[in-house]
């Protein structure tokens, strides 16, 4: 039991030390690479080494007969962010994962992104937000259209960010979206 403990603080020790890279794909393989990288990740045992692979994707409004639907496209085709600590087996893995053509840096030498430029491109770690609201609390809307109602929390989406709440207007309940800086608890 001791050595699981072990393993899992050495795991999230090595998680703190590994950096960012860009990857360069062939267009259109971004999602492809990225399934056999964690594949090969999770046969291998190489979660140690490769902690995360991203293919940063940013969310726009699509303007077809006049209808809007909010699509998602890749932020930089041909690219993927793998978190990783470099040594010759993660290296060779990532490297050699088919449709990838190499490393982006000078010659084959990987260089990493720094914290500010993997900042920019909006890639964080993967630590949920953490909130004091549970579905079924009575919130007030501070801030937008529904500036100082009241309802109550009916789902709330960590990831998004967002709550759905049922809000009394014109004697009805309405469910509107809300994001997690619009409300308070009551």
């Amino acid at each position: 039991m001791v050595d699981k403990e072990d393993k899992v603080e050495s795991r999230a020790e090595r998680a703190k030390k590994a950096k960012w890279y860009v990857v360069h794909t062939y267009s259109g393989y971004e999602n492809k690479v990225k399934a056999n990288i964690e594949k090969v990740v999770e046969n291998r045992g190489m979660i140690d080494d490769i902690f995360e692979v991203v293919v940063p994707m940013e969310e726009y409004v699509d303007n077809k007969g006049g209808k809007k639907k909010v699509k998602e496209r890749k932020l930089f085709p041909g690219y993927v962010l793998v978190k990783m600590i470099v040594n010759d087996v993660s290296w060779y893995i990532v490297r050699n994962t088919r449709g990838v053509t190499g490393f982006v840096g000078p010659g084959s030498k990987p260089i990493p992104l720094s914290d500010e430029e993997v900042r920019a491109l909006g890639v964080q770690d993967k630590t949920m937000p953490s909130i004091d609201i549970n579905e079924g609390d009575v919130v007030k809307v501070t801030t937008g259209p529904f500036e100082n109602f009241m309802g109550t929390v009916d789902s709330i989406n960590l990831e998004k960010r967002k709550m759905k709440v049922y809000i009394s207007m014109f004697g009805r309940e309405t469910l509107v979206e809300l994001d997690f800086d619009q409300v308070e608890k009551i």
